[in-house]
């Protein structure tokens, strides 16, 4: 089973600075795992990597996409298991739960449309009716009963002898995963996201927005949205940063909730001065020691 490092955390914790220092030590190719900085255009908004600050470290999935277009979890998941797959010491970098789990899980997704025709042969029959017909060909499946479309997916499947219950094992691994959530507390962040924002408005963050702006893309997207209310006139500038430090602190509350929850994670002081240390001794005995 292919061997993978992930590295997430929430925003400000310093994954970027140690996924470098790791993947230099250990030979890792980083797979971004942001579902933001795989956008083209969205540079200091998103703390995206610089190409100075790579150090010589190959990074996938960043810039890979135009903002005239639509990245979603099924194409994220689909292009990070072909890179898992194609480098020899992968490591996954980032802070999108949903993204990451569907990456690394069998987290399956439908492509396609619905077949019309069969809806049509089953339209007499109650959501009721249906479930008893689906569960006579696939007992174990658990599907909510209002949601029509998909007891008639499930339906079509069961038919053609795939039973989708055996896709809804979403908590099994396809890799030998490794993750490490950086962890950080909620009163020492925010002075940090403080600190982060300010340097990302002096990196010209308001003249990033404003250009978007300009071509028609106004984003609903964490410090992008608020930005764009501030230059409407709507917000202040310092009402803008505290409500950005605000919406993130949220956000890290739930990134952190979601991958304790969802995922075996190992959790590390982001502050830690052994931090590298520790990381780099655990990694070790997961590639058995051989680096």
């Amino acid at each position: 089973m292919k061997k993978v490092v992930v590295l997430v955390g929430p925003t400000g914790s310093g994954k970027t600075g140690l996924s470098i220092k790791l993947a230099k030590h250990f030979g890792n190719e980083i797979i971004n795992g942001d579902s933001v900085q795989v956008y083209q255009g969205l540079d200091i908004g998103s703390a995206k990597i610089k190409k100075t600050e790579m150090e010589g470290i190959q990074h996938h999935l960043i810039d890979v996409v135009s903002l005239n277009d639509s990245y979603s979890v099924y194409q994220f998941q689909t292009d990070v298991r072909r890179l898992i797959e194609s480098i020899d010491r992968p490591m996954i970098c980032g802070g999108t739960g949903l993204y990451i789990k569907a990456a690394l899980y069998l987290y399956e997704f439908d492509e396609g449309g619905r077949n019309d025709a069969f809806d049509q042969i089953y339209q007499s029959k109650t959501n009721e009716e249906l479930m008893d017909l689906l569960l006579e060909l696939d007992p174990e499946i658990k599907i909510d009963i209002h949601n029509r479309r998909r007891i008639l997916r499930a339906l079509e499947l069961a038919l053609s002898g795939v039973k989708r219950s055996m896709k809804q094992k979403k908590d099994h691994l396809l890799y030998d995963a490794l993750i490490l959530y950086l962890d950080i507390d909620r009163n020492i962040l925010e002075p940090r996201l403080k600190e982060r924002l300010d340097h990302m408005i002096h990196a010209g963050f308001i003249e990033e927005v404003k250009a978007l702006k300009a071509q028609g893309f106004v984003l609903n997207t964490i410090g992008y949205r608020e930005m764009n209310h501030y230059l409407e006139g709507e917000m202040t500038l310092e009402e803008t940063k505290e409500m950005i430090v605000k919406v993130t602190k949220k956000l890290a509350k739930k990134q952190k909730t979601f991958f304790k929850n969802q995922m075996q994670v190992i959790m590390l002081n982001a502050l830690d001065p052994d931090l590298f240390d520790q990381a780099k001794t655990i990694i070790d005995l997961f590639y058995g020691g051989n680096h």
